[in-house]
Order: C-alpha cells, then sequence, then structure tokens
C-alpha cells in the first residue's frame, strides 16, 4: 500500500488533491509547528490581474503552536473578501455557477479550528471531483527518520508555497483557464481553478 503524507491545506493545489486521488493512503500531518505563508492557510487563484493569494487569518502568538491548535481569526471579514474574489475571478468560468452552491457555506459558517475547516472543505471537493481517498491524520509527529523507515513519501515540503520542490509524480499540464489570453497558462493552482473551469472533467486531470 502506498501512503502520501501531507499538510492540511485550505482548498490546496491541484497537485495535493493529485495525492489524494492516486494514493492508497493518505496520512495528514497535524502535529507539526503551524508556519506562515504555507497552503495550510492560503489557496492561490488566476484573476484578471494575474495571481491573487486568498489567506484565511489565525490566531497565534510568539510561542511555537501546533496545525490542530490553530484557531481561525474573524479579522477582516475574511469570508466575505474571499468569497468576493472567486465571484470577480471565477463568474465567467464554465462550472461556478454549477457548483456554488456546495461552496458559498464555507464562506458564511464560522469554524474555530483551522483544521476542522480544511477538513469540511476537503471532503466537499473530494465529493464534487467524485475521489474518495483513504485519509487519516497523524497521532503523533512523523519525523523524517519514521518515514525513511517506513513506505510513506512525504510531501510535506514537496507541496511547498514559497519554495516547492520537484515532483517526478506531478506534471502541470494545460487546460483551459479564464484569463489564460492574458497571462498565459498558470500551473497548480488552487483546486478550485479545475473544478471551475473544468468541472467533472477535473478528475480525469488528477
Amino acid at each position: 500500500m502506498t501512503t502520501a503524507l501531507l499538510q492540511t491545506t485550505y482548498f490546496g493545489p491541484i497537485q495535493w488533491y493529485q495525492k489524494l486521488y492516486r494514493y492508497d493512503h493518505c496520512l495528514i500531518e497535524q502535529y507539526d509547528s503551524f508556519q506562515k505563508q504555507t497552503y495550510r492557510n492560503r489557496c492561490v487563484i488566476a484573476t484578471a490581474n494575474g495571481v491573487q493569494a486568498l489567506t484565511v487569518p489565525v490566531e497565534h502568538s510568539d510561542d511555537k503552536v501546533l496545525t490542530k491548535d490553530l484557531r481561525i481569526s474573524d479579522h477582516n471579514q475574511w469570508r466575505r473578501v474571499h468569497w468576493n474574489a472567486l465571484q470577480s475571478a471565477y463568474s465567467e468560468s464554465p462550472f461556478f455557477e454549477y457548483y456554488a452552491d456546495d461552496l458559498h457555506p464555507f464562506f458564511e459558517k464560522k469554524y474555530e479550528f483551522l483544521l476542522d475547516f480544511n477538513e469540511a472543505i476537503r471532503q466537499k471537493v473530494c465529493e464534487l471531483i467524485d475521489i474518495h481517498p483513504n485519509v487519516e491524520y497523524t497521532s503523533e509527529y512523523t519525523s523524517d527518520i519514521q518515514h525513511q523507515t517506513s513506505d510513506i513519501t512525504d510531501f510535506r515540503e514537496v507541496i511547498n508555497a514559497k519554495h516547492p520542490q520537484p515532483d517526478a509524480e506531478f506534471n502541470a499540464k494545460t487546460y483551459w483557464q479564464v484569463f489564460q489570453h492574458k497571462h498565459g497558462f498558470l500551473p497548480n493552482l488552487s483546486i478550485l481553478d479545475l473544478l471551475f473551469n473544468m468541472g467533472p472533467e477535473s478528475i480525469f486531470y488528477l
């Protein structure tokens, strides 16, 4: 059985969902320390002005806080801001209206913990794409030594928002995007980009 070790994500990139689809078992790390500017609380979309990052504000002190303990902040009405950004970016896409009613509740309901929010999103997105991954969460921090002595493939740093590492398994093939005529094809954006543009065919891309 093949196992992929992943970080939690907020509407994660296509590469992350590829692992959910292609691996027999996916293990999501919840005992790592939170870091800023990662896919844990950030997704990247394509807009008329180019790439835009949408970040969920979180509450944390200077002390290291585990991902599983991270609380979502209500700062700056981010839910409304994010939904408006998605509407602006994808209202002309073929499938935005088709999926809008399924996704809009995530920008209305308040979740206390980021991990719970991300997991609810993951379940819904998997349902919409029609994939059924075997997902579990770590019961302790998985060290480099542990995964090297097991059958786990560690993608926690490979799928990285700031400094992605090579991934021979992922080939960002082109698909139609709303603003491709302006910016060219933008690879490995949020799964929402694939979903809104490709709809039910998203599974074939993965």
